[in-house]
């Protein structure tokens, strides 16, 4: 028998997209997803935002604020309880939307191709039709004196790929090296 105080997961993110999404988009922000899972004798709302310039925990803040008054003054969540979780993506976050590929800009990603195999490179421009990304060339030659000089790093072609080209991409995390003036100097001296 099936409780109907405590809906289904996927009717429940439903009618909490339904909720959430006009004020979330007033607020200036895009609601990515509403996730709704079980958590011992709760149920844990996880709601992930994003915009453009990216989001701040004081807007995390306010977004949690409104997303809880705004279930407090409805019935979505039936008589059950629960916690609230409002984020941000994170960066395992899969690139399927314009907007995504957008924010993507200046990172390193790869992604499938859908005519088959992948590619990497650096996001360098995005739009509602298509990606410029500066893609790493592998190269060709046999071990690291190939060509009798010092490599000065992988080359990159720039291309233009369209929307329906690209599978799902990730951004890859990377680690930046530090320099020598940063190895030198006291943590304690400021910037």
């Amino acid at each position: 028998m099936r409780d109907t105080a405590r809906p289904g997961r996927d009717a429940a993110a439903a009618a909490l997209t339904r909720l959430l999404a006009p004020a979330v988009t007033e607020a200036g922000y895009d609601l990515e997803e509403v996730d709704v899972r079980p958590a011992g004798r709760r149920r844990l709302v996880r709601v992930v935002v994003d915009a453009d310039g990216g989001i701040s925990l004081d807007d995390i803040a306010r977004l949690s604020e409104t997303t809880s008054e705004l279930l407090d003054g409805s019935d979505v969540m039936g008589s059950s309880p629960y916690v609230l979780e409002v984020t941000s993506p994170g960066v395992d976050r899969p690139l399927t939307e314009p907007r995504h590929w957008r924010r993507a800009v200046g990172r390193l990603v790869v992604a499938p191709l859908t005519e088959g195999g992948q590619i990497e490179g650096r996001v360098v421009a995005a739009d509602d039709e298509a990606v410029e990304i500066d893609v790493v060339r592998k190269r060709r030659g046999k071990g690291a004196g190939a060509g009798g000089g010092k490599s000065a790093g992988p080359e990159t072609v720039r291309r233009r790929f369209g929307l329906g080209e690209l599978g799902r991409g990730r951004v890859q995390v990377e680690f930046k090296p530090s320099s020598p003036a940063e190895e030198t100097r006291s943590p304690a001296e400021p910037d």
